[in-house]
This record gives structure tokens, C-alpha cells and sequence, in this order.
């Protein structure tokens, strides 16, 4: 019998979901105590689809002050979230307002800590727990972080160590999510694949975790077969509300902790320790890196890892990728599945080598150096990483 881990789970943020929600910004603003907003957004996308110009409506009906912040870049850089926060503070700024994916939105939640302790938001990253962080709320137009309901959040240190960090704390959760499935639509091709891979990832580093609990394995492979069935749907036809809405849902509720519930966190997946430094060192699509690291780790899983580990690969393999089951031989069910998993990616416009996300085979050592490990070089997770697996994992994914 497996031990039921004990857990603890905020189901925190209210999610306001559905069509033209984006006009209750300022309201909701209101509802959460905040007077002095600051907007944060991208490189000006919302500009163009006229987004921004519904916020500032919505925040001038409900007489709220604001400055913005805009420029952010996919992999989010510390010395913005830096400049944010100075003009926060100058600015007397007491709410956070993320409009966009979750670079934007995890650039604001780094504002909001600093503007509650003390000016001071980096050492949240690096390992401090913050007790406290201002109220951010937040307007999704990209189906992929689930940043817009969780307790996460990732920065590069353009500063530095030229690396990224995250953190997933429990004070850190928006007070709200408006989530417009139609202000996805303008999504790319390549952003919408990007984001069903982050989204599949992150319910793959859930899913991975020992021991299990039932009802968080109904969670997670309900999601997962979600993303693989309304993911292509989206990419056929990029107005398709019903797909665009539940992708946008099986984000949020892939990174919430949901699909964790009753499992170890500290055994869990290791793509994203694995893919992290991919995405901070060449600036590519962070879910584009995940979709070469997960099928060469769950590959070395099956390659090397114990029963328990072939039978997991196995289990996700007939109960989201549909193969046959064979008791008799759970690493040829394994193995399949991961042969669904690839192609299902390719499918979907997802680099699966790191020759085709661009990585020179040259740079391969520092990746592997750059990998988060503990001190002792281990990457703790479903199956403990050293240095000469995680070399074996990106050798396996060069071509």
C-alpha cells in the first residue's frame, strides 16, 4: 500500500473566466484593496489588439491611478523587475496589474515583493521565504506558465550569474485571474505549441512524483489528455474557443498544485532543473527546451531507473498516450508511449533535439555545469540525477 502523503493546498486565487472579462480589471482592482496600479506588460502585442486600451479604460472607470511597465521579454530579466520596482516605490504604487503571459506576470509578482520588503525581491529567488508580497492581479493572453494562479515565478539574472532562478511560494499567488480564452487568439503557431508543452510539463513534474495518490493521477492524466486532444485543435483553428478555453484552463490547473495533491514534493520530475539553463542561456522558448528534455528523461527512466520507475512511464503511456497494456513487458509499453509522446510533439511544431532548438553540440558541457543541482551535484527528484546522467540525457537528445 502506498503512504498518502500529507500535504497542504491553497486554492487561493479567483479566477474570472470568460468572455470580455478583461472590463473588470478596475473593479476587481477595486475589490482587492488596490489604489495606485502598476500595469505590466510585453513588447507592445497588447497595444496592437487593442488590450491595453480596454485596461486603461476599465482602471480610469473605477478612478485608479496607474503607471506602466512595459518591454518585458520571454525569460523575464531581473534588471526590469529592478527598474520596475524603483518606479513602483517612486510612484507610491500599492497593486500589481500582470497583462500578458507569465514573463509579465512573473515580473510583477517580483515588484510586488519588493514593494513589501524592505525594497528587496532577489533573495526570494535565491532561497529566503518571503512572508509577505503586495496583491498582483493578472489578465492571461498565453496558455502556458499557469503563472496567472500560481504560487511560482521565474527571473533571469541578466545581473550576475547570467542564470534563472524560481521559487514557489505560498504568498505569492494573484488575488485574481481574468481569463479570456479569446485573448489568445493572436497567439502564433510556434507560442501555442510552446505553451501546450509547458503546460504538459508541468503536469508531468506532478505526475513523476512518489509515492501517488489516486485522485491526483485522475487530476493529472485528465489534463495531459486535454492538452494532446485541444492543442492540435487550437493550431487547425487558432478562433476555436472551446480549444483555446481549455488549454487556457489546463494551464492554470497544471501548475496549482492540483495534480500534486498527496505526493512528495521533494520526488518529483526534473525537466525543468533540466531545461531551465537551456532557455536562460540561449533565450529559447521555455516550452520549446521542455519538449526535447522531457522524452530524453523520461527515456532515461526507462533506460536505467528501477521497476517503479519503468511501470510509471508505463502507466503514462496507456493511460494518456492510449497504448495497449503488457504486464508481461512494461518497458516495451514505456517505450511506445514515449514514441506517441514524440511524435505527439513534432505534431505540434515542438523541437525534440537539441539540434533543432539550436543548441551548438559544442556548448554541451556548460549546459550540463549550468544544471541546478544541490551540493553535492545531485538534481533531486523521481529518480536522483548526477552529473554523468544528466550528460547521458542531453547526449541522447542531440539529434
Amino acid at each position: 500500500m502506498k503512504e498518502f502523503t500529507d500535504f497542504t493546498f491553497h486554492m487561493y486565487t479567483e479566477i474570472v473566466f470568460g468572455k470580455q472579462t478583461e472590463k473588470r480589471a478596475g473593479e476587481l482592482i477595486r475589490k482587492h484593496g488596490g489604489t495606485k496600479v502598476m500595469l505590466v506588460y510585453g513588447v507592445g502585442s497588447i497595444k496592437k489588439s487593442g488590450l491595453y486600451d480596454t485596461v486603461v479604460q476599465s482602471l480610469r472607470d473605477s478612478s485608479l491611478d496607474f503607471i506602466e511597465l512595459g518591454g518585458v521579454q520571454p525569460n523575464p530579466r531581473r534588471s526590469l523587475a529592478e527598474k520596475g520596482l524603483r518606479m513602483a516605490q517612486d510612484a507610491g504604487v500599492d497593486f500589481m496589474l500582470g497583462v500578458g503571459g507569465g514573463s509579465s506576470i512573473d515580473t510583477a509578482k517580483a515588484i510586488a515583493m519588493g514593494l513589501v520588503n524592505d525594497g528587496e525581491f532577489w533573495k526570494f529567488y535565491r532561497g529566503v521565504e518571503p512572508k509577505k508580497m503586495a496583491p498582483v492581479g493578472t489578465i492571461l493572453t498565453l496558455s502556458a506558465s499557469g503563472s496567472e494562479t500560481s504560487r511560482s515565478s521565474v527571473l533571469l539574472d541578466d545581473i550576475e550569474t547570467h542564470r534563472k532562478y524560481g521559487f514557489m511560494w505560498d504568498v505569492c499567488r494573484p488575488v485574481f485571474a481574468i481569463m479570456n480564452p479569446e485573448l489568445t487568439y493572436t497567439v502564433s503557431p510556434f507560442q501555442t505549441g510552446a505553451g501546450s508543452a509547458d503546460i504538459f510539463a508541468h503536469t508531468v513534474n506532478r505526475y513523476f512524483m512518489s509515492p501517488a495518490s489516486h485522485l491526483g493521477d485522475q487530476y493529472a492524466e485528465g489534463t495531459l489528455r486535454t492538452v494532446i486532444k485541444y492543442a492540435p485543435i487550437a493550431l487547425a483553428n487558432p478562433t476555436d474557443y472551446e480549444a483555446r478555453a481549455e488549454l487556457m484552463l489546463s494551464g492554470s490547473f497544471s501548475h496549482n498544485d492540483l495534480t500534486g495533491i498527496g505526493r512528495s514534493s521533494m520526488k518529483k520530475g526534473c525537466e525543468h532543473a533540466l531545461e531551465t539553463q537551456l532557455s536562460g542561456t540561449y533565450d529559447t522558448a521555455h516550452g520549446a527546451g521542455l519538449a526535447v528534455v522531457m522524452p530524453a528523461w523520461l527515456q532515461y527512466l526507462v533506460n536505467h531507473g528501477k521497476p517503479m520507475h519503468v511501470e510509471r512511464v508505463a502507466r503514462f503511456a496507456i493511460n494518456v498516450f492510449g497504448v495497449t497494456p503488457d504486464p508481461s513487458d512494461p518497458k516495451a509499453v514505456a517505450n511506445e508511449g514515449l514514441n506517441r509522446f514524440r511524435s505527439w510533439l513534432t505534431s505540434i511544431g515542438m523541437p525534440i533535439t537539441l539540434k533543432d532548438l539550436g543548441v551548438p553540440v559544442e556548448d554541451l558541457p556548460e549546459v550540463i555545469a549550468k544544471c541546478n543541482s544541490n551540493d553535492q551535484g545531485i538534481i533531486v527528484g523521481f529518480l536522483d540525477l548526477d552529473k554523468n546522467a544528466v550528460a547521458e540525457i542531453f547526449t541522447s537528445a542531440l539529434q
